[in-house]
């Protein structure tokens, strides 16, 4: 969930630098956040994503209203949330954490820096853990 522009094509560029197997689907606010989430709003059909990726600063509901709603929701929480962000504010940290995000990444400026991360974000969150088999979720639903 990103709102600016040039992350969103830095992002997909770093995603198929890697050629990383999972499909990117971006939204540009909080609100479309949680309806794509949800299935609500014209997001009816969205499949329910492996990983979450997360700016904190998003328009209409911050990326930290946004989070704390997944993880409230137990249909949403199991969603791996990767927050990554400009920010390197201990506060937001420690806020992120608290609300139950699976890890926070400060976005390095750098290009090369940018890729290795999102490499390794894949590489954890795709090869090492070991997460829920698709359309499961902790509520019985699919």
């Amino acid at each position: 969930m990103e709102d600016d522009q040039g992350d969103i094509l830095l992002t997909k560029e770093a995603f198929d630098f890697n050629k990383v197997r999972n499909r990117l689907n971006v939204v540009n606010d909080g609100e479309q956040a949680m309806a794509y989430l949800r299935n609500e709003d014209g997001y009816t059909d969205a499949p329910r994503p492996d990983l979450i990726l997360l700016d904190l600063n998003l328009p209409r509901m911050s990326g930290m209203e946004v989070l704390a709603e997944v993880k409230a929701d137990a249909g949403l929480r199991t969603i791996p949330v990767v927050i990554l962000t400009t920010s390197e504010a201990e506060e937001d940290i420690l806020h992120s954490y608290r609300l139950h995000a699976n890890a926070y990444v400060s976005k390095p400026v750098d290009f090369e820096q940018f890729i290795r991360v999102v490499r390794q974000i894949d590489d954890f969150f795709v090869t090492v853990v070991k997460l829920p088999a698709q359309g499961q979720r902790p509520d019985g639903r699919t």
